[in-house]
């Protein structure tokens, strides 16, 4: 369905034309629609699937022919998780709107609010902003919000994760009540649903695909590995693959620029983003990136959702995430807009157990597969077989507060808590010379031996 069918004023169809855009998404043909009529909307469609578009070709179609208020508030309100989501929804803005009057305006941390408060205060149409410095407008009397007409919550969930939602349910109870309400994620989950009821009105649910399932358009490679050959088997692959956008993703900020001096010394063109970067650093970063300036960008998970970069050929977890719900995200920052991509993950033998969370969660299973050419230190390959050791047997929880540690953890591998505190308890006995070692005394030391011995892991197979 063309974008004119949606009934969007020609110059904002003038405006997504100029883009190269031509067909919608699939979350795009069912949301626009209901959006335009001014319906209440949650949409729930996996990472990379058009949700921007989404909600902004709606909002702008309708400021495009509302009046702007004599006193410069602000019409629209959407609040973002990271900063990199704000600076991404501001630039679908003014690309889709370039040829309309509307000025918007992405307010984030990590600046100077100098430059936003004059900017607030000059009259701004549409604001895009992490709750907690919109917090801090608010407290200041920088921003009012009495013209607000529509409110956007995006990445509902990710905003649940970093702990945003006392502030987000703040800046809502500061909005009108009459206005319209659409709120995207990525995943639906049981808080999030409870915060729909309470701020909108008859919402019409928009489904894509199943939400634990990474887009279709990405296809998903398994690699097992011996950690310490992770950096060759890195460099094998961007040496003799054809991977020209590449995002590398790391658990640590320290591995993260490791990484990136690693292949520094290869001659491989790469740059690092994390929490460490200040906002000007992380910005140059992407646009670096965008540009083709680096072939390698090495990224944490806080920047999961916030890389927007069209033509991303390749994301490695070099590292695999703790959480399945980041492995869905990280994989979708390829296959966007309904192009194909890959997605590699290095799996080591401690990070076994995690990879059978993502399959649990997602709901089908990897198969394992060897990198041609590469010249592994084992004499087999490594095959990931089905088990998941331990952690089958724990149910597992997607909520971030479980910490993933047994009651027994503070205890050595083999003994428990009751007998550790009841073998601290005894005296040791001093040993006559001479003396012959009882039968079990043996036993105790033949097994105590056999336990510091290393053993191999049962799932992997070298």
């Amino acid at each position: 369905m063309p974008f004119k069918q949606f009934g969007l004023s020609d110059p904002l169809v003038k405006g997504i034309l100029a883009t190269g855009y031509t067909a919608p998404t699939e979350i795009q043909t069912r949301a626009i629609p209901s959006a335009v009529q001014g319906e209440d909307i949650i949409g729930c469609a996996q990472t990379g699937t058009g949700k921007t578009a989404a909600f902004v070709l709606p909002m702008l179609n309708r400021l495009g022919h509302s009046r702007k208020p004599k006193n410069n508030h602000p019409r629209s309100l959407i609040l973002t998780p990271t900063r990199e989501l704000a600076v991404q929804i501001e630039t679908a803005i003014r690309t889709y709107g370039r040829y309309m009057s509307i000025k918007t305006l992405a307010v984030y941390g990590g600046v100077d609010m100098r430059t936003q408060t004059k900017k607030l205060r000059q009259g701004i149409d549409i604001i895009a902003a992490t709750p907690g410095r919109l917090m801090d407008h608010m407290q200041r009397g920088n921003i009012n919000f009495k013209s607000i007409e529509v409110l956007v919550l995006d990445e509902a969930d990710r905003m649940f994760d970093m702990g945003f939602i006392n502030d987000v349910r703040k800046i809502v109870s500061a909005i009108p009540k009459k206005r319209q309400t659409m709120l995207f994620s990525a995943t639906m989950s049981k808080e999030v649903k409870a915060l729909t009821q309470g701020i909108q009105q008859k919402p019409v649910m928009i489904q894509i695909g199943h939400e634990r399932n990474p887009a279709e358009t990405v296809t998903q490679h398994i690699y097992p590995i011996d950690q310490a050959q992770k950096p060759e088997l890195l460099l094998h692959l961007l040496q003799n693959s054809l991977m020209y956008s590449v995002l590398i993703f790391s658990r640590t900020k320290h591995g993260a620029d490791k990484i990136c001096s690693r292949l520094g010394k290869a001659k491989i063109s790469s740059i690092a983003i994390h929490s460490n970067r200040t906002q000007s650093q992380r910005q140059r970063a992407l646009d670096g990136f965008r540009a083709g300036k680096y072939q390698v960008m090495v990224a944490t998970d806080i920047a999961a959702r916030g890389i927007d970069v069209r033509g991303i050929s390749h994301v490695i977890n070099y590292d695999v995430p703790a959480y399945a719900e980041d492995y869905i995200h990280r994989i979708g920052r390829t296959g966007r807009a309904e192009n194909s991509g890959d997605a590699i993950t290095f799996v080591s033998r401690e990070e076994e157990r995690y990879v059978f969370r993502i399959e649990k969660y997602i709901g089908r299973k990897f198969k394992p597969e060897k990198c041609e050419g590469f010249k592994y230190n084992s004499s087999t390959l490594p095959t990931l077989k089905g088990g998941g050791g331990k952690d089958k047997k724990q149910k597992y929880k997607s909520k971030r507060n479980s910490s993933g540690k047994s009651k027994n953890s503070s205890a050595r591998p083999g003994q428990s808590e009751r007998s550790k505190t009841k073998t601290s308890g005894k005296k040791t006995k001093q040993r006559t010379p001479g003396r012959s070692v009882s039968p079990r005394s043996t036993s105790s030391k033949a097994k105590k031996k056999k336990s510091n011995r290393k053993r191999p892991l049962n799932n992997f197979v070298f």
